[in-house]
């Protein structure tokens, strides 16, 4: 797999959903190629796998965009998953999750997202729905935040995928 590319002197806008569709395919790559039981590895004491991040970052994706930008209903299976009993299911869930269906879930949910992207004309448009606070965020602030936590996910990713098979670095071809 290449890289995305990412513009030396795109605009603003350009150069943050760049940066976003970068991490979000070093995600893929990490873990793909891998079996359903390899995407179930942890290094412990963690209980981060491959396929629980696959999964966070697909709830994460349908959160912020879906829900939070767009103020629409988050989709299944993040609609009817037991929150109550298991504040973080999205991981836990995940195992029992084959590895097509994971990543069909990560690759619908950047789809929506950034259909939702394409639809908020500034980047300081607020979102339709508010923290607790009654705050909302700017686009720009959401995507920053998105390429935060995706790259830092790449990190956790990096380790789990270099336990399974020694593979580093973010393309593996």
């Amino acid at each position: 797999m290449r890289p995305p590319e990412i513009p030396q002197q795109g605009s603003e806008r350009e150069t943050l959903v760049a940066f976003l569709d970068y991490y979000r395919a070093v995600l893929i790559d990490k873990a793909s190629g891998l079996t359903d039981e390899q995407l179930k590895v942890r290094l412990e004491p963690s209980t981060l796998t491959l396929g629980g991040l696959l999964n966070h970052m697909a709830l994460v994706e349908d959160d912020w965009f879906t829900s939070d930008v767009a103020g629409g209903n988050l989709p299944e299976p993040w609609s009817s998953a037991p929150w109550e009993d298991d504040p973080d299911w999205e991981f836990t869930s995940a195992s029992e999750v084959p590895a097509d269906e994971l990543f069909t879930r990560y690759r619908d949910a950047i789809a929506r997202s950034n259909q939702v992207i394409a639809s908020v004309a500034e980047l300081e448009t607020l979102s339709e729905k508010a923290n607790q606070e009654g705050e909302k965020w700017s686009l720009r602030w959401i995507l920053i935040h998105m390429i935060e936590e995706t790259a830092r996910h790449c990190g956790h990713a990096d380790l789990i995928r270099e336990s399974i098979d020694g593979a580093v670095g973010d393309f593996h071809g």
